[in-house]
């Protein structure tokens, strides 16, 4: 192979790309953040508003002598990310700082891969999952959510006695994650008009939406052994955004003793680039915050470097009218990855510290993400108060939950002085009336 432009390193502030498009003040994706995701059919790496697939730039032999085709070739032309992901972390790091070279200005590899370059453009078509889930599995990892979620059901007891000794957390349905895009069908089930019952069987009235970010794994555990919370950092392979679609109403009925089944398991959506753990590392917070009274986390959730991340993260919500009279949606919320209680390194600590075996591409996700003021509640359970205090958008309609075409887009992203911004693209979903008619 020939060789790329001099070695760079890929998370240097001051580094800067040829591709015009990452290098606006705003871009989600500068040359600081090489996400990855999947595009026709195979590993593609985002730049700007342009994208690679990686197969392409080998076959262009746009890559130095230290990586051969056996290294990593093979992993290019799945039609996910597993494979590559569960590549030596030595290899992807090479892959990673290779890369960087090549759209970095001055790189000699510019003219092989500057026509091989397609852009992200936009669509209203469904995107691609980047990995192959196996498992999910979703967690409450948030003091406020569980605070506030609490309060309104358990006034005299919001915060059950577990909840700041253990991670909480449930197993998702890997089934219906879908991808940003994916339009969501207003699930059927059991709901109740009085606490006691009787039920009836019907759609959802109090459909919503929950703000997460998701990490998914990339360095397996065996059956039977754990991940050492000092180490848990080092087996994410990157981070994604994700809506964890709940219709309240049947999570009122069912949830209680075993917790949520039908009322999170139609649809859970994932954004479609995988930011990588490498890009974040600048952006890490002391944390998680605790105070005097809370008690000390059991010796293997006691990781002494503690780290949060910064990661602002938006919802917005466009109706369907808004859509139709070209208005830009309702920002509904703003709040911040850093005010969770529990670390993401804590989160999969604990998951594996059974001896749960976690597999290359499993996803795990952070729960709603909820801050200390109204406008940082990450559902419209907590937003609106379960109803109580509706919310106003753009067109001037309310809102206590979601009505059918309402299209809910998240956003998250990193700032940092002398840092460009890094961010996690959208993710997007659109309400469809249950099949059978619709609920307004």
């Amino acid at each position: 192979m020939s060789s790329c432009a001099p070695r760079a390193d890929a998370i240097d502030p001051l580094l800067r790309s040829w591709v015009e498009s990452a290098c606006e003040p705003q871009s989600d994706f500068p040359i600081q953040n090489l996400a990855y995701g999947i595009r026709e059919g195979a590993v593609a790496v985002r730049i700007g508003e342009k994208y690679l697939r990686l197969k392409d730039a080998l076959d262009a032999r746009a890559f130095s002598g230290g990586l051969t085709v056996a290294d990593w070739g093979s992993s290019l032309t799945s039609p996910s990310l597993n494979a590559f992901a569960a590549l030596p972390a030595s290899v992807r790091s090479e892959v990673r700082q290779q890369l960087a070279a090549i759209f970095a200005n001055g790189s000699a590899a510019r003219a092989k891969i500057e026509p091989l370059l397609c852009s992200v453009g936009a669509s209203d078509r469904p995107e691609q999952l980047p990995f192959q889930v196996g498992d999910y599995s979703d967690f409450y990892a948030s003091l406020h959510h569980a605070t506030n979620v609490g309060s309104m059901f358990r006034p005299t007891n919001p915060l059950l006695p577990n909840w700041k000794h253990v991670p909480i957390g449930y197993h998702g349905r890997a089934s219906s994650l879908v991808p940003s895009r994916t339009a969501i069908v207003r699930p059927h089930g059991q709901t109740v008009a009085h606490d006691d019952g009787p039920p009836s069987f019907g759609p959802s009235k109090l459909m919503d939406y929950e703000l997460e970010v998701g990490f998914f794994v990339g360095t397996e555990n065996a059956l039977g052994s754990t991940i050492p919370v000092t180490q848990a950092w080092d087996h994410i392979f990157g981070f994604a955004l994700v809506n964890d679609w709940s219709a309240r109403d049947i999570q009122k009925w069912e949830y209680q003793p075993l917790g949520p089944f039908l009322a999170k398991n139609f649809a859970t959506t994932v954004s479609s680039w995988v930011v990588t753990r490498e890009a974040l590392e600048p952006f890490r917070i002391a944390g998680p915050p605790r105070t005097a009274e809370d008690p000390k986390p059991l010796p293997y959730l006691d990781d002494p470097n503690g780290w949060n991340l910064d990661v602002t993260l938006e919802v917005l919500i466009s109706s369907e009218k808004m859509r139709a009279d070209g208005m830009v949606p309702s920002l509904i919320s703003r709040g911040s990855l850093g005010d969770m209680f529990w670390t993401p390194a804590q989160m999969l600590a604990h998951h594996a510290s059974n001896g749960c075996n976690m597999q290359v591409g499993d996803l795990l996700a952070s729960g709603t993400v909820s801050g200390t003021t109204k406008e940082s509640r990450g559902c419209l359970l907590e937003r609106t108060w379960r109803g109580t205090e509706p919310l106003t958008l753009g067109d001037g309609t309310e809102r206590r939950f979601l009505q059918d075409g309402d299209e809910v887009i998240m956003r998250g992203y990193c700032e940092k002085a002398g840092h460009p911004r890094i961010g996690f693209g959208e993710c997007r979903g659109t309400v469809q009336p249950a099949r059978g008619g619709s609920t307004r």
